[in-house]
């Protein structure tokens, strides 16, 4: 009896480190355009996210690029996976809060929206299994009010 209980604990524990120990999502990802599609009136041009773990077991986000309207579309911010609002204030970012919540180790949901504002958007990233791409789906209401949706592919760099 004694022997089972040790080695469910030990297999737990190897799951967990799995599961929590590395973030698959910790790298340089560049925007697809070729296999994006939206209804944004003002879509994404160019983006580039460099995405760092933090010694919280959160992530900081580091972005540049541009919107087809020639604004940028940069800033830093970090997160927790706890789906707590966290402050983006940056140059040229739609939202100023963000929350995210892990479903799995390659699937987070995500809330951004901009305080006092009609901008607000939600939706998933989901890295594929092997690593080599990032899928972000998204709806919500632009800065106009108006709905949009979006599906932006980014390749690991």
């Amino acid at each position: 009896m004694r022997n089972i209980l040790v080695k469910v604990l030990i297999g737990t524990a190897i799951t967990a480190i799995g599961i929590f120990g590395a973030d698959s999502s910790a790298a340089t990802w560049k925007f697809n355009a070729a296999k994006s599609k939206t209804t944004s009136t003002n879509p994404i041009k160019s983006q580039t996210d460099v995405r760092e773990s933090t010694p919280d077991g959160g992530v900081k986000v580091t972005r540049t690029g541009q919107f087809t309207d020639g604004t940028p579309n940069e800033g830093t911010y970090s997160y927790n996976y706890d789906g707590k609002e966290s402050s983006a204030a940056a140059t040229g970012l739609p939202f100023d809060k963000i929350s995210v919540k892990r479903i799995d180790e390659n699937t987070t949901s995500w809330e951004v929206k901009m305080t006092g504002g009609r901008y607000q958007a939600t939706g998933q990233n989901v890295i594929s299994k092997d690593g080599r791409t990032l899928t972000q789906t998204s709806k919500g209401t632009s800065a106009e009010g108006k709905p949009e949706a979006s599906t932006n592919v980014f390749d690991k760099q």
